[in-house]
Formats: C-alpha cells, structure tokens, sequence
C-alpha cells in the first residue's frame, strides 16, 4: 500500500530530516519564514488558530507558535511528532499535536483561521482530496497557504532531468552538501513514480483545482523562493523553484 510504504520511508526519514529543521531554526531562515507568512494573518495572533499540515519536525508549528499564534500540527508519522516536540522544547505543550491523515484529518469543519503546509502536497495519493479537506476545516474567510515544488518531476522531464544534474554538480562545485544524495534516492524515487503529483505542472494544476472550490481568492506566487530558501538551497534546488499558493475560503 502506496501510504504505509511512504510513511515508511518518512519514518526512517525522520532523524535527517529534523536536523534540516534544527538547521534552521537555528539560523536566519526562521525569520525569512516569518516575513513570508506572518502578513497574511492580521489581526490579534493569541486569536488566530492556524493548523500546520504536514508538520513533520514541527518547523513551521514551531516558529508560528513562538510568533504567539495559536498552533495545531498534524503529521501521520507517529516518529515526526515525537521528534517535533523535542525540536518544540518549551513550546510543547503550547502547540495541540495530532496523528493523522492530511487527506482525512478527522477535525472539525470550519475550526481553523488558517491551513499551513510546507513540501506535503506532492507527496500525497489524492491531493485533490486533500485541498478539499483542508478548506473544509478552515472557516469562512480563512486562508490556505501552501508551499511546495515539483519534486521528482525530473523523473518525466528531460529537460527538468538535465536541470537536476547541473544543480547536482553545482552543488559539488560549490562543496556544499547535497540535500538529494544525503537521502535514499532510489526509495524516494520509487514512491515518488506512484504519486501522481510528479507528473504534473505545478503550480497550475493547483490553481486549476482550487479555482474549482468556489474560492473568494486563488493566486500564486512563482518567486517566493527567492525570500525563503537559503544560498544553499538555491544551489540544491535550482532547477526546481518553489512557489507559494495562496487561497481564501
């Protein structure tokens, strides 16, 4: 089963990728984030209940949380959640942590001022479901803000296959560490021809989604990498830019 097989690997995944998490709260990148996010939810933050989807090491919980948001973060890897609240520290028990699906979260409807999500959608069996859930549990006026890229879209593309390994011998070039071969490549690849997102061109095919939602507000930003990533990740990454997409329910 294509879910438990990639819960599977972010289980094993779940040391490694914390330390990037740790990386960054760590440096600068946790303000970059903060600018990024923090003005679309004006208003009192004690107030403002925003659910981070996808949580895994608890980055985006973690930092919005301490921003004084009010923060629940759902990951369906039981060793993410244990490893977020060690990452969380005396934040813990600020932060309501739930085990579950993003495709079928089991939460209230209309619960959530705010839905977060960072390099989860395409990694998931039913993204269409999962955009539908996510705006479900928001309320009236909410917003959605999501991050992502098209991971492992070089697996159909041969251009985006020749961008990949210019990025990986800019990376060696550069001496840097490449955040691709520090991975099970060939795990992540496997599962990675399952998901039907890796297909896709993105960012269009969510906004052609989510137009569908009967949304006050679509839109996406193309260039959002270019705030967030750090001079590492543009070297790692560069053939793949992440964009933002943000909607209002």
């Amino acid at each position: 089963m294509l879910f438990e097989e990639n819960k599977t690997y972010w289980t094993n995944r779940t040391s490694g990728y914390s330390k990037v998490n740790e990386k960054e709260l760590s440096s600068e990148q946790k303000e970059k984030w903060l600018a990024a996010i923090i003005p679309h939810f004006p208003g009192e933050r004690k107030h403002i209940k925003i659910l981070d989807m996808g949580t895994g090491p608890g980055f985006f919980a973690i930092i919005l949380a301490e921003a004084g948001f009010q923060v629940t973060a759902v990951d369906c890897t039981e060793s993410m959640i244990e490893q977020a609240k060690l990452n969380a520290g005396d934040l813990k028990d600020e932060i309501t942590w739930v085990l579950s699906n993003a495709e079928q979260t089991g939460l209230e409807s209309e619960t959530f001022d705010a839905v977060v999500s960072r390099n989860l959608t395409w990694n998931l069996r039913s993204p269409e479901k999962a955009y539908e859930e996510w705006l479900r549990i928001l309320k009236k006026g909410g917003i959605l803000l999501n991050f992502d890229a098209n991971w492992y879209q070089y697996l159909y593309d041969d251009e985006k296959r020749k961008g990949y390994e210019l990025d990986r011998k800019r990376v060696e070039d550069n001496c840097l560490e490449d955040h691709y071969t520090c991975t099970d490549i060939d795990a992540m690849e496997a599962i990675a021809r399952k998901l039907p997102l890796s297909r896709r061109f993105r960012p269009q095919w969510d906004m052609d989604v989510l137009k569908k939602l009967s949304l006050t507000k679509v839109e996406a930003d193309l260039s959002i990498w270019k705030r967030v990533w750090s001079e590492e990740e543009k070297v790692n990454y560069g053939s793949t830019p992440m964009f933002s997409i943000l909607a209002v329910k």
